[in-house]
């Protein structure tokens, strides 16, 4: 069988990414899937493989090897070696670590902007590590945003939208990492609908058919008639009018303190938030280890696990790499659908 190949970033060094991404290269559930290729530094994932008793076996390439007919028998790592193993230290925050992450990163897009693979799925980054680098950006949302759409104007372009999935729920972000504060100021009826849109089209995909989507809120009671905030009637009702009438099923301003019951989420197959964790922590109650962020509106697939780098348990044989499974094998899905 033609398996897509999968491109998997391996995140900060110095967290589980490593961890999960060599978990990963050994799970049935992913070699039934795709052709993993794990793009990272071989020197860490070789001495974590001893550390913890996880095999390694995986053919390695140079980056010069990737590019037209790149065609890998199996799992394989790209050895980048942005970084040495011993400017590396498990659990700890370095600029190091970061600009190696950030490699990662790049060279994918790179490769998956000229097609050499059919999907990315992303390993936990640290911001701080990013930033402690030079890197200003928040997240890989962000990143993925920019190196993929270099040419546009922030101010006047539908930014790229953050998605977590799990078969049980689904959440897009309005906003993402910003503060609190600023969430009312960032809101408006035309990004509003962008997310309501890019919402519809990926649940459609995965779904197999037209979905229901549900827009929250942003004040508590959706602003109770605007005793508690107008938003709801100035913006966030007359983005949903906006949508219903070019066709989307779309309800709401719904009530973010009862919007993810078990009867609303049978009625809806995804839910539109207005910020970061009006929507991530519902999601994360509901499907931590299963969940899949899902990067909407750039040109290419890209998945990624759920979770961050976790320093507290980093080389110790103690991740999870359930949601990094979950991510390849939607990432595989989607790499065949597009």
């Amino acid at each position: 069988m033609n398996r897509p190949c999968i491109a998997i970033t391996m995140g900060d060094p110095a967290g589980v990414g490593p961890e999960v991404c060599l978990r990963a290269l050994n799970d049935p559930n992913v070699l039934r899937v795709c052709t993993p290729v794990v793009v990272g530094n071989s020197d860490v994932l070789g001495t974590i493989a001893r550390r913890i008793g996880v095999p390694f076996a995986a053919d390695k390439a140079h980056p010069d090897d990737v590019g037209e007919g790149f065609n890998p028998a199996g799992p394989t790592v790209v050895d980048m070696h942005v970084t040495a193993l011993d400017h590396i230290t498990p659990g700890r925050v370095s600029p190091t670590c970061g600009h190696a992450a950030y490699g990662y990163i790049t060279f994918v897009v790179d490769c998956m902007m000229a097609g050499y693979f059919d999907a990315m799925t992303t390993a936990p980054i640290c911001k701080e590590a990013l930033h402690q680098a030079g890197i200003d950006f928040p997240g890989h949302t962000e990143i993925l945003e920019r190196l993929t759409r270099p040419s546009i104007d922030r101010t006047r372009s539908h930014p790229a939208v953050m998605m977590l999935y799990s078969p049980w729920v689904a959440v897009s972000l309005v906003t993402t990492h910003t503060a609190l504060k600023n969430v009312p100021g960032a809101l408006s009826r035309e990004r509003i609908v962008h997310v309501i849109k890019l919402t519809y089209q990926a649940m459609k995909r995965l779904r197999g058919r037209a979905p229901r989507v549900a827009v929250l809120g942003l004040n508590c009671h959706a602003g109770e008639g605007g005793a508690f905030g107008d938003e709801e009637q100035r913006i966030i009702a007359p983005a949903i009018a906006e949508a219903r009438s070019e066709g989307f099923q779309v309800d709401g301003p719904l009530p973010p303190d009862t919007a993810f019951t078990k009867r609303t989420l049978e009625t809806f197959d995804a839910h539109v938030c207005m910020y970061h964790d009006q929507g991530l922590i519902p999601f994360k109650t509901l499907s931590f280890r299963e969940g899949v962020n899902i990067t909407l509106g750039i040109p290419i697939v890209r998945t990624s696990v759920d979770h961050g780098t976790a320093f507290d348990i980093a080389w110790q044989g103690k991740a999870d790499h359930t949601s990094l499974v979950s991510a390849v094998v939607l990432a595989s899905k989607l790499a065949t659908k597009k």
